[in-house]
């Protein structure tokens, strides 16, 4: 079962203090946080990334997603294939590469990536809380990955224009200066590759 839709979201990082400022502004309790796991997939040369997709499994609850992003006029396109985990842990192991369906089939024929040459790179761990908020979906996330931690705020909408504006607002109006912030899969990446040069050097 697959299902596709576009992504709007403005997102900017936050320090520490940002984020529990946050947090007490919307009157956020420790109870109201989920955990999430991305588990992120390309082929050895990146040729994913490299075309500014992004291949991951999310885990949530007891439920497994695998979900291909792809760059669109306004925001990401996402596919969206409901997997088993049995079929997650052959994909994260190596087995069987990509499983077939709607996304091995996108790969292919729109991408021309072999599905069956995936590797499987690592995880990224959030725990997020979710608000309605002016027309769209609020979310507070702080991410765990390669040993260290981020924070960030996520503002997910239907119209880009008007949720650009919102979202500005909000920072300003809490005194949180405009950042480039780059999607968790890049900061990941960014951590493994920094992880793996660092060994590299001890050795």
């Amino acid at each position: 079962m697959s299902h596709q839709e576009i992504e709007i979201e403005f997102k900017n990082m936050l320090t520490f203090d940002e984020f529990t400022s946050l947090c007490s502004a919307f009157k956020v309790k420790s109870e109201d946080f989920f955990s999430q796991e991305n588990h992120y997939f390309d082929t050895p040369t990146f040729a994913l990334k490299d075309k500014g997709c992004a291949l991951r499994v999310r885990k949530k609850g007891e439920s497994f997603t695998l979900t291909l992003k792809q760059p669109a006029a306004e925001g990401l396109l996402e596919t969206h294939q409901s997997v088993s985990e049995e079929e997650f842990v052959s994909m994260k192991e190596g087995h069987i590469g990509i499983i077939e369906g709607t996304i091995s089939s996108i790969l292919m024929a729109e991408l021309g990536v072999d599905p069956s040459k995936t590797l499987y790179f690592g995880s990224l761990k959030t725990n997020r809380v979710e608000l309605p908020y002016k027309n769209g979906l609020l979310v507070l996330d702080e991410s765990n990955y390669m040993e260290t931690s981020d924070f960030e705020v996520e503002f997910e909408v239907n119209n880009y224009a008007e949720g650009e504006k919102s979202f500005h607002e909000l920072l300003t109006s809490y005194g949180i200066p405009l950042r480039e912030t780059k999607n968790k899969i890049v900061r990941f990446y960014e951590a493994k590759a920094y992880t793996l040069t660092t060994e590299g050097d001890s050795k």
